[in-house]
């Protein structure tokens, strides 16, 4: 059960993008595409998992006074290993489209606050799960507005074009501002619900 609201809480109760609202500067860059934000969303949770497994295994031997500065070492170690196989192996257009995005992986500040809330206090396989549950919230959260900023500001998701009339396009979708705008919807709504839920449960309850 506690793996279970682990997962629940890094997809749906703290989601890093949704509710936390952290790691915007990905949000505006890289979510021009569903290819593009489905891509950086799980680079990152490649290198939270590596990184949490490390930090967790080694935590007891890591000294309080270089703890961040070890987590940092090792976190740029794992980002340097994906920027590699990204090089040799993903298509070129998307490793330049994710540009300087991926080696950011370094700072990115949901990964350093779980390492730090999490996987130095707690055992490899919690950690690694921890990991993936909000490694998998910020690649869902980067997802789903890169398909809707893809949708309405080409008339295209992962590429396929669905609206051929280019006056339908919203152009400012493909701008940073359209992710603000895309992300502030969406909270607005999950809050509409978040209080509709509240309220019945005060119903019932009187």
């Amino acid at each position: 059960m506690k793996y279970f609201d682990l997962i629940k809480d890094g997809i749906i109760r703290k989601n890093p993008i949704f509710v936390q609202v952290l790691a915007l500067c990905p949000l505006l860059a890289v979510t021009t595409s569903a290819v593009n934000a489905l891509t950086m969303g799980l680079a990152t949770t490649a290198v939270m998992i590596c990184a949490s497994a490390a930090i967790s295994l080694f935590r007891k031997i890591i000294p309080n006074e270089i703890r961040i500065a070890t987590a940092v070492v090792i976190v740029a170690g794992f980002v340097t290993v994906l920027e590699l196989l990204l090089a040799a192996y993903a298509p070129p257009d998307l490793t330049a489209a994710l540009g300087i995005y991926i080696p950011l992986i370094v700072v990115n500040c949901i990964l350093f606050a779980r390492l730090e809330s999490f996987a130095f206090k707690n055992k490899i396989f919690p950690s690694i799960v921890d990991a993936i549950s909000m490694g998998l919230g910020f690649t869902l959260g980067l997802f789903v507005v890169g398909v809707i900023r893809e949708f309405l500001g080409a008339g295209s998701v992962f590429g396929i074009e669905l609206l051929h009339d280019e006056n339908s396009h919203v152009l400012i979708m493909v701008m940073p501002a359209g992710a603000f705008f895309t992300l502030g919807v969406i909270i607005m709504i999950r809050k509409h619900f978040q209080l509709l839920r509240l309220n019945n449960k005060k119903r019932i309850k009187k």
